[in-house]
């Protein structure tokens, strides 16, 4: 049997955006995510230079309502328990606390939501990982700053962090600052609240304001220790090995130079403090000049992550000849690997890749890892008894924890595991309900429809058998998957 460490942190992970609703309850302010329609659509429209941040009749907002966590939060957190979770990442929505994000002084009702969960998670002893911004910037940042573009951003993230800090101090010792910060060289909205116009340089505009977010980061990460040494402050980013289609030294080098850029990046900054040659000749190639204060350089420094936290979906292939058939479904481009499989969403499947990348980060930065998301969206159905029988996200979960399990024997420090979507919610990517992740089915669907009543997978008993037994469940042939 594999040994898993007695304190490992076994979970689930949501965002605030995806699961709360009451979109506009307890004196919220919009998100740029509230104005994201739902549908297939999503990333199309919200990435078009057109995108103009308002609501518009022919179109749905499943975030709006989400799965109603803002208001069956118990509920949820007594089934978390049942399960058996010792953490759960969850999100604070940063429009809850400053509606506009600019403001001098939170919003009482906002912050006393976050002391109800926060208070249930600890008395059903689950531990609470709160990511700060999770990819739901205030709407007024964007619109009247232009996101991320505009310097002023960090000062309102620094004080917002504070705020948070001072709050839940005693409460809350693991905490990230951005979600998936890499993300921005994909997804600008998502990450960066911005709608890239023709005539701007994409790069640049990119790369500023991942500039601006690194040094917020390092800026909420010398708050916190200031209001309390004790926290822990992680990054997260996407984690992906991106693999050479071949063993041509073309593609060798292309492989290398994008995943520097992807999985390296900004962990660079992060764990050590400054930027890379290899991005600096990026942006020398590409004519980006990033502007900088004098003060920035020595807060990267000084400031950097107690833990390196990351969201792992899928690999990636490259070639230089890019010809070749492009993946269908992943979201950071690549070409098809002969060897792999795809989700309903063409996301490629590959458990192994988490092993690989694990070993990379840990070589690389030294520093104690934590998994914070992976999971499979799947179409689930219903049976007439009630029954959801998901084996496939079973099959998909013990693979990849096994992967995990073995990158430990090979001496990889992992903190712990939450699992994407651990309860249904409303897809990022796509904004459907039918995307579904969780354990825990919920009963809405994309037609609006539904009673938002929980009820409990196949998965359900499985991880908690998985909990349970510390991970020596995953190497039993079978496991129960009805309590």
């Amino acid at each position: 049997m594999k040994n898993v460490p007695a304190d490992f942190l076994w979970g689930g992970a949501t965002a605030a955006n995806q699961v709360e609703g009451g979109f506009d309850q307890g004196g919220k302010g919009l998100s740029i995510a509230d104005v994201m329609p739902g549908g297939k659509q999503r990333m199309q429209l919200i990435h078009d230079a057109a995108f103009d941040f308002e609501l518009h009749e022919q179109y749905t907002y499943p975030n709006h309502e989400g799965v109603d966590f803002y208001h069956r939060y118990k509920e949820d957190i007594a089934l978390f328990k049942e399960m058996g979770f010792k953490t759960f990442r969850m999100s604070i929505a940063w429009s809850r606390i400053f509606p506009n994000g600019d403001e001098t002084e939170p919003n009482e009702e906002g912050l006393a939501f976050y002391d109800r969960v926060i208070d249930e998670l600890i008395a059903q002893e689950i531990e609470p990982l709160v990511t700060i911004s999770h990819y739901e910037l205030p709407r007024h940042l964007a619109t009247a700053y232009g996101g991320w573009r505009d310097r002023r951003l960090v000062t309102f993230f620094e004080r917002y962090s504070r705020v948070l800090f001072e709050r839940y101090q005693g409460k809350v010792k693991y905490w990230l600052t951005f979600n998936e910060i890499n993300g921005a060289q994909f997804m600008p909205m998502l990450s960066l609240g911005v709608a890239l116009q023709d005539e701007e340089n994409h790069l640049q505009t990119t790369y500023q304001g991942l500039h601006h977010q690194l040094v917020a980061s390092s800026l909420a990460t010398k708050a916190a220790r200031e209001v309390d040494p004790s926290m822990k402050i992680g990054c997260m980013l996407i984690a992906a090995p991106v693999y050479p289609y071949s063993s041509n030294p073309a593609d060798i080098q292309v492989a290398l130079d994008e995943e520097r850029m992807m999985n390296y990046f900004c962990g660079d900054v992060h764990v050590r403090g400054e930027y890379p040659a290899f991005a600096k000749r990026f942006f020398a190639e590409n004519g980006i000049e990033l502007k900088q204060e004098e003060t920035d350089a020595a807060i990267l420094k000084e400031y950097t992550v107690d833990f390196f936290s990351l969201s792992y979906y899928m690999s990636r292939t490259e070639k230089a000849d890019k010809t070749t058939d492009m993946t269908a479904g992943n979201i950071m481009n690549g070409v098809k690997n002969p060897y792999l499989k795809a989700s309903d969403w063409g996301w490629e499947i590959d458990p192994g890749g988490l092993r690989i990348i694990l070993n990379k980060l840990h070589d690389r930065y030294q520093k104690p890892l934590f998994i914070v998301e992976n999971g499979l969206g799947a179409y689930d159905k219903v049976e007439a008894d009630g029954a959801i029988h998901d084996e496939y996200r079973i099959d998909y979960l013990k693979a990849h924890l096994q992967a995990m399990v073995e990158a430990m024997e090979d001496g990889v420090e992992v903190m712990g595991y939450t699992s994407w979507g651990c309860i249904d919610l409303v897809s990022a990517s796509t904004g459907e309900y039918s995307k579904r992740y969780g354990f825990i089915y919920v009963d809405k669907q994309d037609d609006g429809s539904g009673t938002f009543d929980r009820s409990r997978k196949d998965s359900f008993f499985w991880y908690q058998e998985v909990i349970a037994t510390n991970g020596q469940a995953l190497y039993k042939d079978s496991i129960s998957t009805r309590s």
